[in-house]
């Protein structure tokens, strides 16, 4: 079920950083998030509405000083578009249920698929598992 708010709601709902972060594809600057060198059990969800986004079991350090996953944890909860912005062609990570922007992905991840989904802490919010 899709999640839809005005701008204002969001405004209201996130911290100013997770706003720009989410809703105006903003970058948090690398090794300043909360989750990039966190390594406690749990789940991983989108900080706007509270999709499931990755498991701690599928993080691992990339050394680039954002979270990093190798694959989401429901690729139905995640989508890919294309992102021209900055003078280069890369593939931006959404949450599918509300839109929210969360980094992206790149092909230089590890077994087993090779992906690297690098995704800003202030998309996240975790909830460890007890």
């Amino acid at each position: 079920m899709k999640v839809i708010k005005s701008e204002q709601q969001w405004r209201e709902l996130l911290s100013a950083e997770s706003y720009h972060v989410t809703r105006q594809k903003g970058t948090e600057r690398a090794f300043t998030g909360e989750y990039w060198d966190h390594f406690q059990s749990g789940i991983y969800t989108c900080v706007a509405c509270g999709t499931p986004l990755f498991a701690s079991d599928t993080k691992f350090d990339a050394g680039c000083g954002w979270p990093s996953y190798f694959e989401p944890l429901n690729p139905q909860n995640v989508r890919e578009e294309v992102d021209t912005s900055h003078g280069m062609t890369r593939t931006e990570v959404l949450c599918n249920v509300c839109d929210a922007h969360l980094g992206h992905v790149f092909p230089d991840g590890p077994p087993p698929t090779g992906l690297r989904y690098c995704i800003n802490s202030l998309s996240l919010r975790f909830d460890p598992v007890e």
